[in-house]
């Protein structure tokens, strides 16, 4: 978990290279199953992402923000 919001439940997770192999990919979507399960909304970004197009990784983090 690379961020986390706890009056909004919302954890934010950057993923870098190690998170494209099948293992990873697996343990990923389970840890993110289980956060869904206990009420948490996931998002996550590549670190390409965040380093190429920050505003838009913002603006999507600010759209999960429950009005």
């Amino acid at each position: 978990m690379d961020f986390y919001c706890a009056a909004e439940r919302l954890i934010v997770e950057l993923d870098g290279e190690i998170h494209n192999n099948p293992q990873a990919m697996d343990y990923d979507e389970k840890r993110t199953a289980y956060f869904n399960k206990m009420g948490y909304k996931v998002i996550r970004f590549e670190n390409k992402m965040v380093f190429d197009h920050l505003e838009s990784v913002l603006s999507e983090i600010k759209d999960n923000f429950k009005a």
